[in-house]
């Protein structure tokens, strides 16, 4: 996911008559050291390759949108507004959210959210100046906060009015649908424990910092700063103040990370089991190879081994596939000094596109555990946002239209590669700053760690070559993929990155309503390629504010056309391996876990 959500936000609750289908799987948990579980004292759950966590502030910055930095986090820090998708539906957990009710104005306008009566874990009442911190911080340091857009939360969010210590109301800039504002906004917070964050720097006292912007930013800073020290995750006084059915007993750099049950918690999700050990692989093969050795309760498979099933089941474990909300894309840098002004041609991004025979990677890469997506919106689940222009696949496989494409605007095919032979911008030259003899040569950072990624970056450059786009392959951890490719202008140094692939298990992962102000509306916090469309920013407006399907399926044409990135097959989030006994939920879409709700049911 973010890579995530990576992808940051991932949580929803149904939109009216929009219900999305996920099939109730089984789940569990695993490691990569270590002998099975023996008891239910403990499980071993291995992490996806290369998805090392590295933060812990419930707080995401664009250069930590790990999923497993999310589900960590949600199992200290309750969101306010918590998602689950693993009933078979995707809804409001209430069991392991802080609010229990939002009540929306008749208007639109306005929603007054009611909390439970609960405690931070040294016994202090969470009360509405803890969602106020929160509101404060974001609202200072919005910038550099992953999920903002410009115009949406906080930008739209025009007051908070704290009625009494468990209800508080929020106030918008206008009407929005009530749905979306639930799935998509109020879900992104999470009360923070003011009386003992609220504080400029490690020494300075608690205090009301964060009335004022100066002051908030300095804890902004503050907090961010003590995040970056992943050595003292388990020692800092800071993370043990904590709201979530779990704690952190340890946190190794390397990722290796030991949840223990939070014996004081008092909300509705309590942790069944007293011990999560969450073990992080360099690669899947590592993690298949300890899998096979009976060393972890929960693991996964690629796509490519699933002849090996029966070897598994032999073992005690059930193989399931579990399938994500999600999207699976390439951004492009429309910034890059050497190659964002032929990313910016729209017969270009055809090109690309049209070359990419997602339909036979699905079918030969990912062994049929994948499905091709041609669009914004997910396309692995059944759903009433995806418009048909998505769903036909605007530009089918081939490369010789491709090469069409390329030689009908100036381009001319010289020692195997595309080169810019007519510049200019008419309709039969290269176009708008693309200079003569301009190479179509792109390079992309993709995450390491998979075969099946990797087989998947080969068969795209050989397919590339036969329309004559050069296409060099970079890999590195997932992590490094996120910080070396962010948003950027053309004069930074940053902006040398042309392509990037953070989508092994699915880039970005959506709350129910797949709208895309973070990713493709300009400006948006997870847009890493700078793509801008007046347009497309009015029908991203539109689909957060009509209750009307139409909006969103009018926004999935619009992209599924346009191309700001490249659409890419979306795969089965993982091929689960999971100990027999190990059970008590099932998995959840949006690729989040739950510890919590893990138990042991008998072996």
């Amino acid at each position: 996911m973010f890579p995530g959500r990576p992808a940051e936000l991932r949580r929803w609750a149904l939109f009216a008559g929009a219900a999305v289908s996920v099939g109730a799987l089984l789940a569990g948990c695993s490691g990569s050291t270590g002998s099975p579980s023996a008891s239910s004292d403990s499980v071993n759950y291995a992490l996806p390759a290369n998805f090392t966590p590295n933060w812990i502030l419930p707080i995401g910055t664009a250069a930590h949108l790990n999923t497993n930095n999310i589900s960590i986090a949600a199992a200290l820090w309750e969101p306010l507004v918590a998602y689950d998708g693993s009933s078979g539906g995707i809804g409001w957990d209430k069991k392991a959210s802080i609010a229990t009710a939002a009540d929306f104005a008749p208007n639109g306008k306005s929603v007054e959210v009611t909390l439970g009566d609960r405690h931070w874990s040294d016994g202090t009442p969470i009360t509405t100046r803890d969602v106020r911190f929160w509101f404060d911080l974001v609202k200072a340091d919005k910038a550099q906060w992953a999920p903002y857009s410009a115009g949406k939360a906080p930008d739209n969010w025009t007051s908070f009015k704290a009625v009494d210590a468990r209800h508080f109301t929020l106030t918008f800039d206008h009407a929005y649908n009530d749905q979306w504002m639930l799935a998509n906004e109020l879900s992104l917070i999470t009360p923070l424990p003011q009386h003992a964050w609220d504080r400029t720097g490690a020494t300075a006292a608690v205090s009301d910092a964060d009335e004022t912007t100066a002051g908030a930013k300095a804890v902004w800073t503050y907090l961010n700063t003590a995040a970056k020290n992943i050595s003292r995750y388990a020692t800092d006084p800071l993370w043990k103040t904590v709201s979530g059915p779990y704690t952190i007993k340890s946190f190794s750099t390397s990722g290796k990370v030991v949840l223990a049950a939070d014996k004081k918690y008092d909300g509705g999700e309590k942790a069944h089991i007293a011990t999560v050990n969450l073990l992080p692989f360099t690669t899947t093969d590592a993690e298949e190879n300890a899998l096979r050795a009976g060393q972890v309760d929960y693991g996964y498979i690629n796509a490519t081994d699933l002849d090996q099933k029966a070897s598994f089941t032999r073992q005690g474990y059930t193989v399931k596939p579990w399938t994500g909300w999600a999207i699976t894309y390439m951004p492009y840098n429309f910034n890059n000094p050497a190659m964002g002004a032929v990313f910016k041609q729209l017969y270009a991004r055809q090109a690309v596109q049209t070359s990419i025979d997602q339909a036979g990677l699905a079918k030969v890469i990912f062994n049929g555990t994948a499905v091709p997506g041609y669009g914004p919106v997910p396309q692995a689940q059944s759903s009433d946002f995806v418009s048909p222009v998505q769903k036909a696949n605007p530009y089918p496989f081939s490369t010789a239209r491709a090469k069409a494409l390329l030689t009908g605007h100036g381009w001319s095919e010289q020692g195997g590669t595309m080169v810019c032979v007519k510049p200019g911008t008419s309709s039969s030259q290269c176009g708008a700053g693309v200079a003569k003899g301009t190479r179509f040569q792109m390079q992309v950072l993709s995450q390491s760690g998979s075969t099946v990624t990797d087989n998947m970056m080969s068969v795209i450059q050989s397919s590339l070559a036969k329309t004559g786009i050069g296409f060099s392959i970079r890999t590195a951890p997932v992590n490094s993929v996120l910080s070396q490719t962010p948003q950027c202008t053309a004069g930074q140094s940053v902006c040398k990155w042309q392509l990037s692939f953070f989508g092994t298990a699915g880039s970005w992962y959506f709350s129910a309503f797949p709208t895309g102000d973070s990713l493709f509306q300009t400006k948006g916090g997870s847009n890493f390629g700078s793509y801008s469309d007046p347009q497309v920013d009015k029908l991203i407006n539109a689909s957060t504010t009509s209750t009307s399907m139409r909006a969103v399926q009018d926004y999935s044409a619009a992209l599924a056309k346009d191309l700001p990135v490249i659409w890419l097959p979306e795969p089965d989030y993982q091929i689960s391996v999971v100990k027999n006994g190990l059970g008590g939920f099932s998995q959840d879409s949006l690729a989040d876990f739950h510890p919590a709700q893990w138990a042991w049911t008998g072996k």
